[in-house]
């Protein structure tokens, strides 16, 4: 008990005064939630020391994940990480680049070391197995019941984690932000519909780029200006700032509140990871709202569907057809890990030319994605960084010119999905916007911008922008 309240005080955020004590709830929720490990060991090994000490050591990690990810993405574990662990035996490169080499060492012992470490300690006491099975029921008891009784049932009653892990623990938050998000309802479905008829040859595209962020805004240098973005933003119909919640990771919130429209007070505890619950929330969904009006929408990600669980939820959002990795060539050797940025213009366009419908692509890019490594000896992470950034920036311009002489109605919105997380260079106790620009042209080439100053906002509010765009249509050259 002493030594789970210890190992939970470690974990951050924590009070300016370090030996302030958690709340009695979240320190009772600590001990039964620690209760549960320990028993499910007892009731395998029958060995109790080995048993609280593994139960022990999974606080530890629990606490030691959560502070490396806090250092590199600004906010502690939440329970919809656990979510994702699945993920993370897939897709290792997006995780574990957050842990040290030290951390990385003691996973990679650790995992080996504690089943056998369990067979090796096996104790042949039938009491002891028992009481482990009926310490483990116990617990799954009281925490069955604690949710439903005050003072736990009144607790973490909005989604503030970095208060409540401060106030309650880490452990008890994540167990009661969980609890929370089950309780959450559906919202009631709607049949909001854009009432513009489109043209027959009429393009909407959508660009979420990765890792995109305005390189004067992050280093605060005008020199590192990106031509093209500085370009766009002189004949955009919108641009501005976009309020991403996340920081180095969690591109499904942006690209959630961009297709669905939903805001982050809307979702409540749905929020830290909205894609969750998406496909019970189709409705919202940007193509589901445009069908009825004739609209064709494609999903193009060269990357493996299934990650996020884009290949369903997309599906339910209305997409009739997903462009995945399978529909690229992989990424030559000088080329970095991902597909590039190049290569995913040229299948928009191509999609684009040989649309016959009104059609909206939304495209979401990878080439940008960390960690960012050096790809010469005399190159910076920095300089990595901006190397790749200049590939988003090319994306846009060569987007924009095409569409510019594609003589079609077109609409293009691009943006960045969230800042780089780059230790020295890119943390999150700054700003986490990142830029969006909006481009419409009639069909004769002309770029209709419009005479208002930047407007900043949410990645919800891009999607009613976009929505209100394709309903209003343009003042001239249709």
């Amino acid at each position: 008990m002493a030594g789970s309240l210890i190992l939970d005080a470690l974990a951050r955020p924590r009070s300016r005064a370090f030996f302030q004590m958690r709340s009695v709830a979240g320190i009772w929720l600590l001990w039964v939630l620690t209760s549960v490990p320990l028993a499910l060991f007892l009731a395998i090994s029958g060995n109790l020391p080995v048993s609280a000490g593994l139960a022990l050591a999974l606080v530890g990690l629990f606490t030691m994940v959560s502070n490396a990810k806090r250092a590199m993405l600004g906010e502690a574990l939440v329970f919809s990480d656990l979510a994702l662990l699945g993920a993370v035996f897939r897709h290792p490169q997006f995780y574990f680049s957050a842990l040290t080499k030290g951390q990385k060492a003691l996973l990679a012992l650790a995992c080996p070391i504690v089943p056998g470490l369990l067979w090796r300690v096996f104790v042949h006491d039938l009491y002891a197995h028992l009481s482990g099975l009926a310490l483990l029921a116990a617990g799954l008891l009281l925490l069955r019941l604690a949710i439903r009784m005050p003072p736990w049932s009144r607790l973490a009653p909005v989604p503030d984690a970095e208060a409540d892990v401060v106030r309650h623990g880490l452990i008890a938050t994540v167990f009661l932000h969980w609890q929370r998000w089950r309780a959450s309802d559906d919202p009631v479905p709607i049949n909001a519909e854009i009432g513009r008829v489109p043209e027959p040859d009429e393009l909407a595209i959508v660009i979420q780029c990765e890792s995109f962020a305005d390189p004067v805004a992050l280093f605060g240098d005008s020199s590192l200006a990106l031509p093209a973005l500085e370009a766009a933003r002189t004949c955009a119909w919108a641009s501005g700032a976009l309020g991403v919640s996340g920081f180095g990771a969690y591109t499904m919130r942006t690209e959630y509140g961009v297709l669905f429209g939903r805001s982050d007070e809307d979702l409540g505890f749905r929020r830290f990871d909205p894609f969750l619950t998406a496909a019970r929330e189709a409705s919202f969904a940007l193509p589901q709202r445009l069908k009825s009006s004739g609209w064709r929408s494609l999903f193009v990600h060269p990357h493996d569907m299934r990650f996020y669980s884009r290949d369903t939820i997309m599906a339910a959002g209305g997409f009739s057809e997903l462009i995945g990795e399978a529909c690229f060539a992989p990424p030559a050797v000088d080329e970095g890990r991902y597909v590039t940025d190049a290569a995913i213009a040229a299948k928009i366009l191509a999609l684009a030319e040989s649309a016959t419908v009104p059609t909206l692509i939304y495209a979401v890019t990878i080439e940008n994605h960390g960690p960012w490594k050096a790809s010469s000896q005399g190159e910076s992470l920095r300089s990595g960084y901006l190397r790749l950034l200049s590939k988003g920036d090319a994306m846009l311009e060569t987007l924009h010119s095409a569409f510019k002489a594609m003589q079609r109605p077109v609409t293009l919105v691009f943006f960045g999905d969230h800042r780089p997380s780059i230790p020295g260079i890119s943390d999150p106790t700054g700003a986490r916007d990142t830029p969006y620009v909006m481009l419409r042209f009639d069909r004769n080439g002309h770029a209709i911008s419009t005479t208002t100053q930047p407007q900043d906002i949410t990645p919800a509010g891009l999607h009613h922008l976009i929505l209100n765009a394709l309903d209003t249509g343009w003042s001239k050259g249709l």
